[in-house]
């Protein structure tokens, strides 16, 4: 009993590192793609997008063929210690690309700025964020649950509050940023 007890903790806490490494992934490819993007949609730096026959390859696709071969590593490779962690660190890389251009998967003629992707990169970084640092269900203890509601409703509050900030926010910089998009190398 006291092995598998050991295996579950050891097990448990690799998934943790796993995910933490997903996460960290995750979150930097998000960040240097957007500020990628930026800059070269204002001109600051050259157009690096790739065009085939005059068409923008998206980010989104350099994601999804890495994810498709990453899973293919995990089914067919079955990776262990380092390569393991290595491999976690590009599915993160990938989940980053693929999601930054959420909104182009629902409007493929959309454009990059789209809320959907702001939403599609909250969640599946609060999924990522969740497993990394949440403890197992078996281990929730009520001040785990009491946490979580606190948390939530000052969420709630902190929503409700700066709505209207957002709203000027928006509609301060939304003609900066459809301006920038105009004109910008397709």
């Amino acid at each position: 009993m006291q092995e598998n007890l050991k295996t579950i903790e050891t097990s448990s806490a690799s998934t943790t590192h796993l995910a933490r490494l997903v996460l960290v992934a995750f979150l930097l490819t998000f960040m240097c793609a957007r500020t990628v993007v930026f800059l070269i949609m204002s001109h600051s730096i050259p157009d690096l997008y790739l065009h085939v026959k005059g068409t923008h390859v998206h980010h989104l696709n350099y994601g999804i063929f890495l994810l498709s071969a990453i899973g293919g590593y995990f089914v067919f490779g079955r990776p262990t210690g380092r390569t393991l962690r290595i491999t976690a660190f590009l599915y993160g890389i990938g989940m980053g690309l693929t999601f930054d251009e959420f909104g182009m998967w629902i409007h493929l003629g959309g454009s990059y700025w789209q809320r959907a992707s702001w939403d599609a990169i909250t969640v599946v970084g609060a999924v990522f964020a969740l497993i990394a640092f949440a403890p197992s269900l078996k281990r929730f203890r009520p001040y785990h649950w009491y946490t979580a509601i606190v948390l939530t409703l000052a969420l709630t509050v902190f929503v409700a509050l700066f709505v209207r900030s957002f709203r000027y926010a928006g509609e301060k910089l939304q003609p900066r940023i459809q301006t920038i998009e105009s004109t910008a190398p397709h």
